[in-house]
């Protein structure tokens, strides 16, 4: 009986569980954009992030140009990851919730906080 019932559960975990993970990721992929406060005003700031398994890839954009991803990570709803302006390394520690993800950032500067919005990858936020 109770090896039925182990079974039973290991098969609905795996009908339900990954399909759920999958789904949290395919929430991540794509184009998330914010604006930040700087010394110099507000700049328009956008993540393209691509997701395969635990993996999180892709580029950042900023007034100071496109910046790789690396060492990035996601698991569930929160994700981590690096990326380098002028010879700075920056971490990136977020969480996700429906179409918003907040980031806290640490850097040389200290530390911030970001809010950012999915948007579609077609839609792009005119230069600043």
């Amino acid at each position: 009986m109770n090896r039925c019932i182990r079974d039973t559960a290991m098969l609905l975990l795996l009908t339900f569980g990954f399909p759920a993970a999958a789904m949290q990721n395919a929430v991540v992929d794509g184009r998330w954009e914010g604006v930040s406060m700087t010394a110099n005003g507000t700049v328009t700031v956008a993540y393209n992030f691509k997701v395969k398994g635990a993996l999180l890839t892709g580029n950042g954009e900023t007034p100071a140009g496109s910046q790789p991803i690396t060492e990035g990570k996601v698991e569930g709803n929160s994700i981590s990851f690096k990326t380098e302006i002028n010879g700075h390394v920056i971490e990136h520690h977020g969480t996700i919730s429906g179409d918003t993800l907040r980031l806290k950032n640490f850097g040389p500067g200290g530390e911030f906080d970001l809010k950012l919005t999915h948007v579609s990858s077609e839609k792009k936020s005119a230069p600043q």
